[in-house]
């Protein structure tokens, strides 16, 4: 124990890495979503998802709209482009926790050619290549070994995520590249323009839900699980069989 804890950090991470890759081979497919989300927390979600609104009509959509009207579009695509590129570490590192090594091997290449010839990002010139963008995280990760997605969460200032997705929180801010460009006075301008940059994008998607819904929660509650099912089994999310619980009487 004495000797792996002297041990280099890039060979813990190795040691890491070769640990996790063994998990996988356990690995299961995702357990298949029930019919109804699962709120056990409903009235504190609530009370969390009335203060993000108002945080973000108060301090998230002015700012980004603002930023919209002082931005050509074609700068925001290249903020766009570097901070996914600056958080695509992480989607080859969850290829790898799920044993994807091709698609691994690929987005490292993707991640190697937009940071030099795409200049640190800006330009996503590896799709010209053929090398396609991939969506991986934790929460993806941990539902491929079969964890089910338990609890619905509403978080403060990040949204709805839930008892699994929570952990990709750590993860992904220790794979991200923008963690170490420095101390937080330098590292938190470039979190907060990210955050400003994402709710610009989401602009449209605000206006129709506030438009559309109902009750705002219900809807964005809904609408976060079926992007996560989407994410995580690739586009083709199975039907859910609506009388699948009885099988437990």
């Amino acid at each position: 124990m004495n000797s792996i804890g002297r041990a280099p950090t890039a060979l813990r991470l190795l040691l890491v890495i070769v640990a996790m890759t063994m998990i996988t081979a356990c690995a299961s497919t995702p357990p298949t979503p029930k019919e109804e989300v699962y709120d056990p927390l409903e009235p504190m979600n609530r009370s969390i998802y009335s203060f993000n609104q108002r945080l973000d009509r108060f301090v998230a959509a002015p700012l980004a709209r603002g930023y919209v009207r002082v931005t050509p579009e074609f700068m925001r695509d290249g903020v766009t482009n570097f901070f996914r590129n600056a958080r695509y570490p992480g989607t080859i590192v969850n290829g790898m926790f799920q044993g994807k090594w091709g698609q691994s091997g690929r987005d490292s290449g993707r991640f190697l050619i937009n940071s030099t010839v795409g200049v640190l990002g800006l330009f996503d010139v590896a799709q010209h290549v053929g090398l396609e963008r991939n969506q991986e995280d934790f929460g993806k990760t941990l539902a491929g070994w079969g964890v089910s997605e338990g609890a619905h969460l509403e978080i403060p200032a990040l949204g709805p995520s839930n008892t699994r997705d929570v952990h990709d929180i750590p993860v992904s801010t220790a794979t991200n590249v923008i963690t170490y460009l420095g101390g937080w006075t330098v590292v938190l301008p470039f979190y907060v323009l990210e955050a400003v940059n994402t709710r610009a994008r989401l602009d449209t998607a605000a206006r129709f839900r506030s438009e559309a819904a109902l009750d705002e929660y219900v809807f964005t509650r809904g609408a976060y699980r079926s992007h996560r099912n989407n994410v995580i089994f690739e586009g083709s999310p199975p039907e859910v069989d609506p009388f699948d619980e009885l099988e437990d009487w």
